[in-house]
């Protein structure tokens, strides 16, 4: 149990008690009350706004019952004052010793501490990445990956069973054009001179490799075939050799997916089909004719009946089509199939897509409401690209990928860690610059180097204490004054946030909590540059070096937690 959630529950108790005082009537509502830090530091330690959420069903008013609930509140162990601010607010006031306990908290939890369950008995599809099937990884996908992998480990951290899936789209025209151009490249490698790749074509190198495995195993049985002879191998063994390509890319960000579905193969079981016929039976899906498009009418339009999804009921701006005219499923129409098949096995859906993908959350999310009844969350996460910068003028393309920046070539620039980290450290559906120069600088500017500066500043207090003959442990906390338990105080915020992040579906809070506590911690750092008996090691006072060891190695843990979940190695020591 957390610091927040025991003095939620205390909370909770104390209106209980004015309940059987009569103060307040049974039955109220209470899931709007709430229990936070305070915005003003100098107000206190948690703040609770239950009087004011509570006085008005109550029929009562908010200062008389904030002055009601304050006076059992002071009876609490572990409360040092309890003030009411302007209409009822309370703020609480924690003893040193409440603090000091925390201390002692989270090294008992260690790697566990902040862990949550309110993902208990809760499964969580995450689609991520999901890029096409067409090349190497490059940092369009990045930003993605990250941020649907950061996702899933905070919310598995949060108690939550977690489905990472990548989405195979290997049934649309862009994986023919795939092979069409591994074709290319086979004809080339058996001796042929092929010349410039034409337009259309996919020119990057990294097909090289396939195309001349082909000409060894098959020679040149295909070099002059009509296209319909060779098309459907071609296309399967570029897929498939293209997905290898794609794990190895995202095993150098540390990212392995628990599932790859395949959109060939959902088509071919049916599921569009059995989808649609779901839909029909619930009078979500009727054949009618689209509206003609807006403004001046191509002289090739003409109305054509096709099924149509009703997503207009449930806040689309119109029905959809979920087949073409020539009978082939349309994207969405695929696309519906594929989330009704997700949802049969895990109670709630998310999907990290690109910005410009936009303009068809609204439908899917109708499609999966109609599809579950709205029992099903779902949500769609939308992640903007990345600008690649070098000393701030943009990064040019990689040769081997044809006209992108691959995602391995970043990695091996300047690592796993920094990638993630850096891809975390503003909220998803914000513009983000990527300066290779920024991203490895070390200073407080730059929150990759600032946060492992700060584990790594750690890791070396403990052995200098080591060799200075001071180990850790028999410590009395009772030494650290109150400024130096402002930094628990903060500390004591990670369980909360990791809470806050997962219900909100956004990892780059745990980014921003670190840097904030890496910040407490180096500023504490800092006061021993004016006042050496206040430094974290001092040789001739080991009583106190002891406590502080003790509270350093607290924030080395909750650093090292929340990296973890970023999956981001916490270091011992910057190179």
């Amino acid at each position: 149990m957390t610091l927040y959630t025991r003095y939620t529950r205390l909370i909770d108790a104390a209106l209980d008690d004015l309940i059987l005082a009569g103060t307040l009537p049974a039955g109220l509502d209470r899931r709007n009350v709430t229990v936070e830090p305070p915005r003003d530091v100098s107000h206190g330690d948690l703040s609770t706004n239950a009087a004011m959420v509570l006085a008005k069903p109550a029929g009562t008013n908010p200062r008389a019952l904030a002055d009601g609930l304050a006076a059992r509140l002071r009876t609490i162990e572990g409360v040092a004052d309890v003030a009411v601010a302007g209409p009822g607010f309370i703020n609480l006031r924690l003893t040193d010793d409440t603090w000091r306990d925390e201390i002692a908290a989270i090294g008992a939890a260690g790697d566990d501490y902040g862990r949550s369950t309110i993902g208990d008995g809760i499964s969580v599809n995450i689609e991520y990445v999901s890029a096409n099937p067409t090349g190497p990884m490059h940092m369009g996908h990045c930003r993605g990956a990250v941020v649907g992998d950061a996702l899933a480990s905070l919310l598995e951290f949060a108690g939550h069973r977690v489905i990472r899936e990548y989405y195979v789209n290997d049934a649309g025209g862009q994986v023919d054009t795939l092979a069409r151009s591994v074709h290319l490249r086979y004809r080339e490698a058996l001796g042929e001179d092929v010349g410039t790749v034409p337009e259309g074509l996919y020119p990057g190198e990294y097909l090289i490799a396939v195309a001349q495995q082909l000409a060894g195993e098959l020679g040149g049985k295909f070099s002059g075939a009509p296209e319909a002879e060779w098309l459907p191998l071609f296309r399967s063994r570029a897929v498939a050799a293209m997905l290898v390509m794609i794990r190895a890319d995202l095993a150098l960000l540390g990212i392995h997916h628990d599932l790859f579905s395949s959109e060939a193969e959902l088509q071919a079981a049916g599921k569009p089909a059995a989808a649609e016929a779901e839909l029909r039976s619930r009078d979500l899906v009727y054949d009618g004719v689209l509206e003609a498009p807006k403004g001046e009418t191509p002289d090739d339009w003409e109305p054509v009946e096709l099924p149509l999804f009703r997503s207009t009921r449930f806040g689309d701006d119109q029905d959809r089509p979920i087949r073409k005219s020539n009978g082939q499923w349309t994207y969405f129409g695929a696309d519906l199939a594929y989330h009704y098949q997700k949802a049969q096995s895990a109670d709630q859906l998310i999907d990290i897509w690109g910005a410009d993908h936009a303009g068809t959350v609204k439908r899917i999310v109708a499609a999966v409401a109609a599809l579950t009844d709205g029992k099903t969350r779902f949500d769609v996460k939308l992640v903007q690209m990345v600008r690649l910068l070098r000393d701030g003028e943009p990064v040019k393309m990689s040769k081997r990928s044809g006209n992108f920046v691959t995602l391995a070539d970043v990695v091996n620039e300047v690592g796993k860690d920094v990638v993630r980290f850096t891809m975390l450290t503003r909220r998803s559906d914000a513009q983000m610059d990527f300066d290779f120069a920024k991203v490895v600088e070390a200073s407080k500017d730059n929150p990759v180097f600032y946060v492992q500066y700060a584990h790594a500043r750690i890791k070396s207090l403990h052995r200098r204490a080591a060799e200075a003959g001071i180990a850790p442990g028999n410590h009395d906390l009772s030494l650290l004054e109150t400024d130096e338990l402002a930094l628990v105080k903060l500390a004591a915020q990670f369980p909360r946030t990791v809470e806050t992040a997962a219900l909100a579906r956004e990892p780059h809070r745990i980014a921003f909590y670190l840097y904030d506590l890496a910040a407490a911690f180096h500023a504490q750092w800092n006061v021993g540059n004016e006042r050496p008996d206040r430094r974290f090691l001092v040789v001739e006072n080991p009583d106190a070096t002891r406590a502080r060891l003790a509270l350093a190695a607290a924030i080395g843990q909750i650093i090292q937690n929340g990296l973890a979940i970023m999956g981001v190695v916490a270091v011992s020591e910057m190179t």
